[in-house]
């Protein structure tokens, strides 16, 4: 992995992104992400990037850092904050009892720190060696969001998953964009860890989840204008 991250580091992205989906899609198709076989797998991932950034001397450059400034320069992610409670708008009910609620749950924390790390660690970081800013923020964001397409193969709707495609973009940039003005992953990892885990106690059903969506893009893009005026942290 180290040969080949110095090498070519989009690359090392790339092959990152494609681990993930091996392991979690046929996982996630066929047992569910309550299964303890998908929390697993993912602490198998999660552990992997950790362990590497760690022993390569990276948490800087991969975000694993305070942000730089004052909360009050990030409007103290507070559109993030509001934002990250969507997916219970609609009325809270769990989506699986015991402990497949725990795996479920602990899941999607793992899933928000590998998909953060990957995405707006690995691949963005990348993409900023190579591209001009605005063009490194939209693949990794439009990436993002396309990725999730890879949903169908695990037995999702088509509606469903061209509907979470846009919502994957609005918070693609979002994240990009606190990630690349503040020089932290923290908060992302965080909120998106949270924003899965709440999706397993939505719910969901009604026009709540389309109201959350639509929500998100807007309130999104006004944040990403506000954080575009920002100073960057990264180079």
């Amino acid at each position: 992995m180290r040969k080949l991250y110095e090498k070519n580091d989009l690359r090392f992205a790339l092959l990152w992104i494609l681990v993930y989906c091996v392991v979690s899609i046929p996982i996630r198709g066929s047992l569910g992400d309550e299964s303890p076989a998908m929390l697993i797998g993912l602490a198998v991932i999660a552990s992997g990037i950790f362990v590497f950034v760690k022993k390569s001397g990276l948490e800087e450059t991969y975000g694993l850092v305070k942000w730089k400034g004052s909360a009050g320069d990030y409007l103290f992610f507070i559109p993030m904050l509001i934002l990250m409670t969507g997916n219970l708008w609609g009325g809270i009910r769990a989506a699986y009892s015991g402990m497949a609620q725990v795996c479920a749950v602990l899941s999607m924390l793992l899933i928000g720190f590998i998909e953060e790390m990957i995405f707006r660690g690995f691949l963005f970081r990348a993409l900023l060696k190579r591209d001009a800013v605005p063009v490194a923020v939209t693949i990794s964001a439009v990436t993002f969001g396309i990725g999730h397409l890879v949903n169908l193969l695990a037995g999702q709707g088509g509606l469903e998953s061209l509907i979470q495609v846009f919502f994957a973009i609005a918070w693609g940039y979002l994240f990009t964009l606190v990630f690349y003005k503040s020089g932290s992953l923290l908060v992302c990892i965080a909120v998106h860890g949270l924003v899965d885990a709440f999706s397993k106690f939505g719910a969901h059903g009604g026009n709540s989840e389309y109201v959350y969506v639509a929500v998100t893009i807007v309130l999104s893009a006004g944040y990403c204008f506000y954080l575009s005026r920002r100073p960057a942290a990264l180079r």
